[in-house]
């Protein structure tokens, strides 16, 4: 199976994070890209890919290119050798594809559609594709693992997904030869921790973490939250945050997933913790040291209120000393409170039960890059969420609803009173998660961000607003687990007796 690899929306927020991955760990990523979103440099390069060309110390291979253009991907394929594809490109707004929805069904639907053509008129029959949580809907019960019921989607954005999930595994039972990995984000958030790629949105952001960043160095004077009357434990949207290398770790799992010829797979990419808007404000305010303003506004149409994963399907092997990086950058900054406890004190390390998807390891990577290898042990770091899933044992989760008013800073807003800031400890109070996975994306956001009336830095995969196209992330559509143990937020039963959580090629 050795070959390049085809990168669609490769120079965007996940996309370049993913290539770095793909170059550090031997692949030849051959990355295309319309730069809706991207930066590009007098020679056409996106400065995202310049700057992992830098981080990898080795040349990426680009070229400019919709992939709604059937004609322009069949030629592309006919110049490539290609093994697989990781698709990412596609238009990623839940907001704004409320409002243009056949957009977003002509991007996503028209794209993929002309993708899988090309690689089925060339024989390239494995396929990585960038899914969402979206595609549950809303929760029937929470952690939603891999057997949720889908298609229940509350936007155009997460049924253009479920329409490609579709198209994908119906291909792959007609063809037993195709192997497809379905990967269903939750929330990406971070930056690399050389501080040069991360997410450098134009316009207002439509992520959460990029918005609060900005208020965080002064580009913005406050953060608008998006309703404070969501049956949560603080009346905002909670939400399944997972640091963006360790997302993008998950594609080197599955392009080694594809090698056992598995036909179509389906995993949720998700720590199983769930954190509310304003816990990450606290824990922003916490890696920064600074203040956080925010007002509250109305609810925006497409989201829902709660959301997280269930991360017991395993994903990849876990490694000694990921732990190493996270403990680095949290020194840098004052103990967080525990999720669970709201003490002063950082939550143990998540133990973890990775097996099915597994990352190579110590040489093997190294000494077999092309037949499909992956990233050595010892190069995986924590850098925040968890390496990709967190077991039950290990995880720290939220306590119930219980009150409708969030506590914390806030600017004045419609029905809406300064409330007092939060108190510590006691098992009824919400804990912010700890700053240590938060911290890189602060520091690439102080790096490139200049404070308001100063030019802005050229940085990486920015998006303009809500027209982002170039990744397969979502905004505040996937969403955290809202208890501290296991039981189901109220309203929402029991998850089914688990029986295999890999759906089925068709």
């Amino acid at each position: 199976m050795a070959g390049p690899v085809l990168v669609t929306g490769g120079a965007g927020f996940i996309g370049s994070h993913c290539v770095l991955q793909l170059a550090q760990a031997g692949y030849e990523p051959v990355v295309v890209d319309n730069l809706h979103n991207a930066i590009a440099g007098p020679d056409g390069l996106p400065e995202s890919l310049r700057r992992v060309q830098l981080l990898a110390r080795r040349p990426i291979a680009f070229q400019q290119l919709d992939v709604t253009d059937g004609a322009a991907l069949q030629e592309l394929f006919s110049k490539h050798r290609f093994s697989a594809v990781v698709h990412f490109a596609g238009l990623k707004a839940v907001g704004e594809s409320v409002q243009q929805p056949l957009e977003y069904y002509r991007v996503n639907l028209t794209g993929t559609i002309r993708l899988l053509e090309a690689m089925k008129a060339h024989g390239v029959k494995n396929i990585v594709f960038s899914s969402s949580a979206t595609v549950y809907g809303d929760p029937k019960y929470l952690p939603l693992d891999e057997n949720h019921p889908v298609g229940g989607c509350t936007n155009p954005y997460g049924k253009s997904k479920y329409f490609i999930e579709e198209m994908i595994r119906d291909l792959c039972k007609a063809d037993k030869a195709w192997n497809a990995v379905i990967l269903r984000y939750f929330n990406p958030i971070g930056a690399h921790e050389s501080g040069m790629i991360g997410e450098d949105p134009q316009g207002i952001p439509n992520n959460l973490m990029p918005y609060v960043a900005q208020v965080a160095v002064g580009r913005r004077e406050f953060l608008s939250v998006f309703g404070n009357d969501y049956e949560t434990i603080d009346g905002t949207g909670v939400r399944d945050y997972i640091h963006v290398v360790d997302l993008a770790k998950g594609h080197i799992a599955a392009l080694q997933k594809l090698k056992e010829n598995c036909g179509c797979k389906v995993y949720n990419l998700g720590t199983g913790t769930g954190y509310s808007v304003l816990q990450m404000v606290r824990a922003m305010e916490k890696a920064s040291g600074r203040e956080i303003k925010y007002k509250i506004t109305a609810r925006r149409e497409g989201d829902v209120a709660s959301c997280y994963a269930n991360p017991e399907l395993p994903l990849a092997t876990p490694a000694p000393g990921l732990q190493q990086l996270h403990t680095k950058l949290r020194r840098r900054q004052p103990p967080a409170p525990s999720p669970s406890t709201g003490r002063g004190r950082a939550p143990p390390a998540a133990s973890s039960s990775f097996a099915g998807l597994r990352l190579p390891q110590g040489n093997e990577a190294q000494n077999n890059p092309g037949n499909w290898g992956g990233v050595g042990q010892s190069r995986l770091p924590r850098l925040g969420g968890g390496l990709l899933r967190t077991s039950r044992a290990g995880r720290a989760g939220l306590e119930p609803p219980h009150s409708p008013h969030p506590p914390g800073r806030c600017l004045p807003g419609p029905d809406r009173a300064r409330a007092s800031p939060p108190r510590a400890g006691g098992h009824s109070r919400a804990a912010a998660p700890s700053p240590g996975g938060l911290f890189s994306l602060f520091i690439f956001v102080k790096r490139h961000f200049q404070p308001r009336g100063a030019q802005r830095c050229r940085g990486l995969s920015p998006g303009r607003g809500g027209e982002r196209r170039g990744e397969g992330q979502h905004c505040l559509a996937a969403r955290g687990r809202a208890g501290g143990s296991r039981e189901p937020p109220r309203g929402l039963p029991r998850p089914p007796s688990p029986g295999g959580h890999s759906q089925p090629a068709g």
